[in-house]
């Protein structure tokens, strides 16, 4: 076996689109999303002409320290079971991981929770499991729900929850119509998602990064935007990305006006139909909470998702290769209070300016 290290982008890209374990998040357009703030890497291994495995390495420099941490979102792509592959590829990239003074290498990859085989062979390499978290901790989702598309549509729709149906059909019935939407339709996505975030409470990314995401992936055929339409109005828009024969719903947005009409139900129809036409066996909701009590702020959510029959899948979670003990464990005390800290601060600047913007509609309307 031989390593490549970034070789020829095509059969790179070729590899992921076509493994089991392919993800959109491990691509080289999903790569160029993120390059504001993290460089990259990739590599392959090689065996008697065939690639048996891959990686994606994103690369940032961590403030004042002046060192670096390494992170390969959903990787690595390959066959996890096979040992003798996973621990070439591993001391392969922990090699690279030094040379670039990395204090880890972060990984999440695409296992189920219940893999014992795969969790050994990681801790077997070296890795650490992070801690449990039922929320949205993580960098990417622990908890997903997953669809099995290969059925026909009318099976399909049978297996859904019958409130479900109902609001799809509602919706229909109400004259929501859905359509696939432009690079010139994120300002209004992107307004819509802002009144989201104030809504059920998180930060939203800046109209710039959509715009990113869109211009690093639609035309190579990895993102679709769909818009919700309602009495001349968008009322509800999603983003999905694709990648091989799976689809994965990423953002969602929905106005505060018209939510009677069940916009969001039919969005998600229209795109599971849309992932069918484009070959897709798998349509995977993302993240939901682990903690299904009704009484978790999150449960509107789960209950969302869950109405379309998907697999409540939970994944091994976060694995870290540790090559500085002590940076690493300033890292981990560290980040989550800010990230904790930014997001509070962030909100309360959003909600002071709808308040202001508010207050200035109001008094207009006083004088008119």
């Amino acid at each position: 076996m031989r390593v490549i290290i970034n070789g020829d982008k095509n059969l790179y890209t070729k590899f992921v689109e076509s493994h089991p374990k392919g993800h959109i998040l491990q691509t080289l357009e999903w790569a160029a999303v993120k390059d504001d703030n993290w460089g990259h890497i990739y590599v392959m291994v090689e065996d008697q002409g065939d690639i048996k495995a891959s990686m994606l390495l994103l690369i940032r420099k961590l403030p004042i320290i002046g060192k670096n941490m390494i992170y390969s979102p959903r990787g690595p792509v390959c066959d996890m079971h096979d040992k003798t592959v996973l621990t070439f590829l591993i001391t392969e990239v922990k090699k690279l991981a030094k040379q670039y003074n990395a204090i880890m290498l972060k990984i999440d990859p695409d296992i189920k929770a219940d893999d014992s085989e795969v969790i050994k062979n990681l801790k077997d390499l070296g890795f650490m499991r992070n801690e449990e978290a039922l929320n949205f901790e993580g960098i990417q989702p622990r908890f997903v729900f997953r669809l099995d598309i290969r059925p026909d549509l009318d099976e399909l729709m049978a297996n859904f929850h019958s409130k479900t149906r109902y609001n799809i059909r509602l919706a229909e019935r109400k004259g929501v119509t859905v359509r696939m939407g432009t690079r010139q339709d994120l300002p209004a996505f992107h307004q819509i998602m802002e009144v989201t975030g104030l809504r059920d409470n998180f930060v939203v990314r800046p109209l710039s990064y959509f715009e990113k995401m869109y211009d690093c992936l639609h035309d190579r055929g990895y993102l679709e935007l769909a818009l919700a339409e309602y009495q001349g109005q968008i009322v509800s828009g999603i983003i999905c990305l694709f990648c091989g024969d799976k689809c994965w719903y990423l953002y969602g947005a929905s106005s505060n006006e018209h939510r009677n009409v069940m916009p969001n139900y039919l969005l998600q129809w229209e795109m599971i139909k849309r992932a069918k036409e484009r070959g897709c066996t798998m349509y995977d909701f993302r993240g939901v909470s682990g903690d299904i009590n009704p009484d978790n702020p999150l449960y509107g959510l789960y209950r969302f998702k869950k109405g379309f029959n998907g697999e409540f899948t939970e994944f091994i979670g976060e694995f870290d290769m540790v090559l500085s003990p002590m940076w690493y464990s300033i890292w981990q005390k560290a980040v989550p209070a800010f990230r904790k800290a930014r997001r509070k601060v962030t909100l309360m600047l959003k909600r002071s300016k709808e308040d202001v913007e508010k207050h200035e509609h109001d008094a207009a309307g006083g004088m008119e």
